[in-house]
């Protein structure tokens, strides 16, 4: 939503060797991810060079995929879409997942951290949900954050709207390929997140600069401070493990390599 494809595909290009540089500089504390030069109109073919770039010469262990490059105008087909083919032919072929995330919302009716992230994290799980998608690409791992936006709170409609749809149980659906994160900013989110959501498809993540940078005087404590709230969820020894490394492990086979 900035600039042409030209732009995005150096943008990404500039951005990507600086995240490499910051895993090389700190081994076992970062491993890079690539951005991918996504514009709005432009084909998803146009960013597979620099994606295998990224994953084959700089070592990224994941992608971030956009479903909205408009920057909140949603000019984009649905993630089901044949156009998005190519890019999940080729994480395949990478064997590493993506990261749903949209980008800065142009959009003045979206406010970016406070409805469009959670609007698109929302959003991308119907539209797993309508679609087939894991049928024709089962090896395919997708990770929504900040706890899968409006997901867990609603889970009983999506699965309600899943059977209405002539759908299996989401269990089979997209639990196989769908994985949720821990960026959710008060413990009663994150007590809801994991009672909702099976312990093996939620990844712990934490944020370097949250959404929401503040203390709550509630706790006295970082709104953006997720690792506790995780640790006073009451999860077994087992369970926390597989959330804190074991799952992060299993769906970013990568890391292996920085971790």
């Amino acid at each position: 939503h900035v600039g042409d494809v030209e732009t995005s595909r150096a943008w990404a290009r500039i951005c990507n060797d600086l995240c490499a540089r910051v895993a090389r500089l700190f081994p076992g504390r970062f491993a890079p991810a690539a951005m991918l030069p996504q514009s709005p109109g432009v084909p998803t073919e146009t960013v597979l060079d620099e994606m295998t770039r990224a994953v084959e010469d700089l070592g990224a262990v994941a992608v971030n995929l956009n479903p909205d490059p408009s920057g909140g105008h949603w000019t984009s087909p649905p993630l089901t879409d044949e156009y998005w083919f190519p890019v999940y032919e080729r994480m395949i072929e990478l064997d590493v997942p993506a990261m749903v995330h949209v980008s800065t919302s142009v959009n003045p009716a979206f406010h970016t951290t406070g409805a469009h992230y959670l609007n698109a994290d929302t959003t991308a799980v119907m539209q797993l949900i309508q679609g087939d998608l894991f049928s024709r690409f089962p090896g395919l791992r997708l990770v929504i954050p900040h706890g899968g936006g409006a997901v867990p709170f609603h889970w009983g409609r999506f699965r309600g709207l899943a059977m209405a749809l002539g759908k299996p149980e989401l269990s089979e659906h997209l639990l196989g390929n769908v994985y949720f994160d821990t960026c959710v900013y008060h413990q009663a989110g994150i007590d809801l997140l994991l009672e909702v959501v099976p312990a093996e498809n939620v990844l712990f993540a934490s944020e370097t600069v949250g959404a929401v940078r503040d203390i709550d005087p509630c706790t006295g404590h970082y709104f953006d401070d997720t690792r506790r709230y995780v640790e006073a969820a009451g999860l077994d020894a087992q369970t926390l493990a597989r959330i804190q490394e074991g799952n992060a492990r299993r769906v970013y086979p990568r890391l292996a390599r920085w971790v």
